[in-house]
């Protein structure tokens, strides 16, 4: 009658539950949470008060935001950004008030714009324009340093540009070839030379001396690096104003502050420490202004342009995750005790005296207390029963111990594994100060199997440990003054140092406690005769023994990611002007020296002469850079040896080469080239990325000779157009 009286009140109670926890129950098992929280708000907006909806409700709307996050992260990873927002409305609908809510609309914003900045980056760096391509890649590493495709742009950038070039966007004028010829000769003259020819407009501040004088020899260098080279020895510094305009200031630190552009970027860091990172900027980079903030692992910096170039690869360098190893540590105590007990147990002791009997006549033991000498006939010997004890035992037994860590540790950081147990130890402290008083206090004994490991990951993904290992053991327990205990241990200790390479198992064993005990107990004397000593006394053999062995395994989670080249191997400017325009010259560019004569001089960018008779045969000299690395620039030399002016067009495979100053109306492939009598240029091709590891022919075609008198000739061409292309490391 009970049991259906609880029946009956429980399909009450079922009865009385609300319909909407059952609907929302059911859309809960088929994973609509969305709709399970609708079902639940309509009906608590109709019931405010039941908490059994209130409940459900906080649950749904769990369920379904993590469920909904969940989405949002996937279809972030896959690029769908229109399908993401969309799921962050649903997630705004569910939770208005969710603390993710903020950060994902932000990171899905990013996310659209860095695909946007990403593909104008690559087109940028398709067309040759490195400089715009590393930006727009450094921009959004800024943002987000983990950014696989702006790592990808970043490294390529690094390869495409060489170690030595400057920094900065220059106008394609600044890349015509020139040749400086001047001897003695005014600042202003050379300047206005380099104007004229170049269509640079150069500003001068007000303290540059323009009555300095200038001796320079150049041929075969292009603009932009004969003024940093002319700079550099008149103590004057530049600043782009735009593609086509020079500001030259003197090189001094008072107009370094009043001219230099300043820029303040805050750089998060992932793993690197920032007080290192800081002291590694100020040294290296010998930044202006700097400052960290520990709790956001952030460093803020304020300098020039180049500087924070030179920072954010220095921090790039840097900012890598720590290698991470997982130890597998096998530990075993193997343990063998045996024991042999022989002989015969004589009695111990022999009474005399007048046995005492009971009710029924039987003896039971001696009559105690005082004993008259004339009954002394009555006395009796007597000893324990049984009188001769024989004993024949022997025991064996093996303990096998097995404890199987596996622990994460952090590359040079220590990890500790404790396997035994803790034995409490007291302590009484007395005052005898007015009324005596005792204080007890209690601490732990670590006994049992200790190991603290240390590892090392090498680069080789060998992994270097440092292992200390301690076995202690109980062996008896000691009563000191005042009913204090202590405990005598035994311990057994190893440390070493060893070198495994990934999965590689190493044994460490010959921890061996070997205790062999013998005792012997009888007749004395009789029992001591070798052999027949067992017939008078009992002798027992103890052996025990323990060994432990440690086997241990590293298996490397992660190794160090060692960063491209192009991040290791930086232009740093000099020891003033850290990050500063480098003035090396290429290889192709020749110093000379000029005539002892007075002063004056020339800049070109051809070298006329007056034509001669027209000959049989106009020859053009074609010189190819024979080998550049992926991504970099080929110049192809043209060098008119003839009297006469030669036209064609520079053939070449557009899918692999582009030029870095593009004609207008020129067909893809072709190069439209003219060349005075006497006259040289310079074409600079870039290696688009299909060029990388490819064997490519420049040539030339439609090419003819004229004189000033319509007279032509044919034309020869000497040298070879084949050059190589490196492949991507």
């Amino acid at each position: 009658m009970k049991q259906l009286l609880v029946l009956l009140s429980v399909v009450l109670l079922a009865a009385c539950a609300n319909p909407a926890l059952r609907q929302a129950e059911d859309l809960g098992r088929t994973n609509q949470w969305p709709a399970a929280l609708r079902v639940l708000d309509d009906a608590l907006a109709k019931e405010p008060g039941d908490p059994q909806l209130r409940a459900a409700q906080v649950r749904a709307r769990e369920q379904a935001t993590a469920r909904l996050i969940l989405q949002i992260e996937a279809l972030r990873g896959a690029g769908r950004w229109d399908e993401a927002q969309a799921v962050l409305s649903q997630l705004a609908l569910a939770d208005a008030r969710h603390p993710r809510l903020a950060a994902l609309t932000v990171d899905i914003e990013r996310g659209r714009r860095h695909e946007a900045q990403l593909a104008a980056g690559r087109t940028a760096l398709k067309e040759g324009r490195i400089e715009r391509a590393d930006a727009i890649a450094r921009e959004i590493l800024a943002e987000a340093p983990q950014h696989p495709g702006a790592r990808l742009l970043a490294s390529q950038v690094g390869q495409a540009r060489p170690l030595e070039m400057a920094v900065g966007e220059l106008g394609p004028n600044f890349q015509k070839p020139v040749t400086l010829e001047f001897r003695d000769a005014p600042l202003r003259q050379v300047f206005e030379a380099l104007s004229r020819s170049s269509a640079i407009n150069f500003v001068f501040d007000k303290d540059v001396r323009a009555d300095a004088r200038v001796t320079v020899f150049l041929r075969g260098v292009t603009l932009d690096e004969a003024l940093r080279v002319v700079l550099s020895t008149q103590q004057l510094d530049r600043k782009l104003l735009n593609e086509s305009s020079v500001l030259v200031f003197p090189n001094t630190p008072a107009k370094q502050r009043e001219h230099q552009e300043l820029i303040t970027r805050t750089l998060y860091l992932t793993n690197a420490d920032v007080k290192q990172v800081q002291a590694m900027v100020r040294t290296i980079a010998k930044v202006r202004d700097i400052h960290i903030d520990e709790r956001l692992n952030l460093l803020i910096v304020r300098d020039t342009p180049e500087v924070l170039r030179l920072v954010e690869k220095l921090i790039a360098s840097v900012d890598l995750p720590e290698p991470e190893v997982m130890l597998e540590v096998e530990v075993m105590e193997l343990a063998t005790d045996q024991v042999d007990a022989l002989g015969l147990q004589w009695p111990e002791t022999i009474n005399y005296g007048l046995p005492a009997l009971d009710s029924l006549g039987q003896v039971v033991g001696q009559v105690s207390g005082q004993v008259f000498l004339n009954e002394r006939r009555g006395f009796r010997a007597s000893i324990a029963n049984p009188a001769l004890v024989a004993t024949l035992r022997g025991t064996a037994g093996n303990s096998n111990i097995l404890a199987n860590p596996k622990i994460r540790v952090r590359n040079r950081d220590k990890a500790k594994v404790h396997i035994g147990q803790k034995l409490p130890v007291f302590t009484t402290t007395t005052n005898f100060t007015g009324s005596t008083s005792v204080a007890a206090s209690v601490s732990y004994l670590d006994i049992g199997l200790k190991l603290d490991v240390e590892p090392t990951v090498q680069l080789d993904n060998d992994v270097v440990i440092k292992i200390g290992m301690e076995v202690s053991n109980l062996i008896r327990q000691v009563t000191g003054p005042g009913g204090t205990t202590a405990y005598e241990i035994g311990t057994r200790n190893t440390a070493t140092v060893l070198r495994l390479a990934d999965g590689e198992t190493q044994v460490l064993a010959g921890l061996i406690n070997d205790e062999d005990r013998k005792t012997a107990a009888g007749i004395p004397g009789l029992s001591r005769i070798p052999l027949l000593g067992r017939l008078f006394g009992t002798q027992t053999d103890t052996r025990n023994k323990t060994e432990v062995v440690l086997l241990i395994t590293p298996r490397v989670v992660r190794n160090l990611a060692v960063p491209d080249a192009s991040l290791t191997r930086l232009a740093s400017g000099t020891d003033a002007s850290p990050g500063a325009f480098s003035s090396l010259l290429r290889r192709e560019a020749r110093v000379g020296v000029g005539p002892s004569g007075g002063g004056g001089g020339s800049v070109s960018t051809a070298a006329p002469a007056a034509p001669p008779a027209a000959p049989a045969e106009a020859t053009l000299k074609l010189d190819v850079t024979p080998q550049i690395p992926a991504g970099g620039t080929v110049s192809v030399a043209l060098k008119n040896e003839s009297g006469l002016a030669i036209k064609g067009e520079l053939e070449y495979d557009a899918s692999r080469l582009t030029p870095a100053q593009p004609v207008a109306n020129a067909a893809a492939g072709r190069y439209p080239v003219e060349l005075p009598p006497r006259g040289e240029r310079v074409v600079v091709l870039r290696a688009l990325p299909p060029a990388a590891g490819q064997v490519l022919n420049v040539g030339l075609s439609g090419l003819s000779a004229s004189g000033l008198n319509g007279e032509s000739a044919p034309v020869r061409v000497d040298g070879t157009g084949l050059l190589t292309v490196e492949a991507v490391k």
